[in-house]
């Protein structure tokens, strides 16, 4: 099942950046987790908070948070039960900056959700955001903070 829609996003300078790429990897997981503002459900970890402040792009949590419990959200996860668990995230962009987000119950498999951005000028071709539910809340983190 893929969900499509499109959103015109910007942010950052427009350059692969690889001093936040280099940076990103000193996140390695600690116990501090920040409040997402709209969807109560949804944490994230210091690695993904850098991410968002240096590559401009909060948008990109906000996206993610905007997915987790939503209607087709919820499809996928009656579907397979390991994203009720844990799934995985991916931005991709394009060298035309036309991008994509999509969600996947394990590297295999379809995506589950799928999110076209029409435009968007975040610093890295690429990023993975792994969520997590703790039993209580959704932590969103970066590979290296597993």
């Amino acid at each position: 099942m893929t969900t499509e829609t499109q959103t015109n996003h910007a942010s950052g300078d427009g350059k692969i950046d690889h001093q936040l790429k280099s940076e990103l990897a000193y996140f390695t997981g600690d116990l501090v987790r920040y409040k997402h503002p709209l969807n109560r459900q949804v944490i994230y970890t210091p690695g993904v908070r850098h991410l968002a402040e240096k590559g401009k792009a909060y948008w990109l949590i906000d996206a993610i948070a905007s997915w987790i419990g939503s209607e087709p959200f919820q499809q996928a996860a009656a579907k397979d039960y390991r994203i009720n668990a844990m799934h995985f995230w991916k931005f991709e962009r394009s060298q035309d900056k036309h991008s994509i987000l999509y969600a996947k119950a394990d590297s295999p498999e379809e995506a589950f959700i799928t999110q076209a951005i029409e435009y968007t000028d975040f610093p890295l071709p690429e990023i993975s955001i792994w969520a997590g539910f703790d039993g209580e809340h959704w932590v969103l983190y970066l590979p290296s903070e597993h």
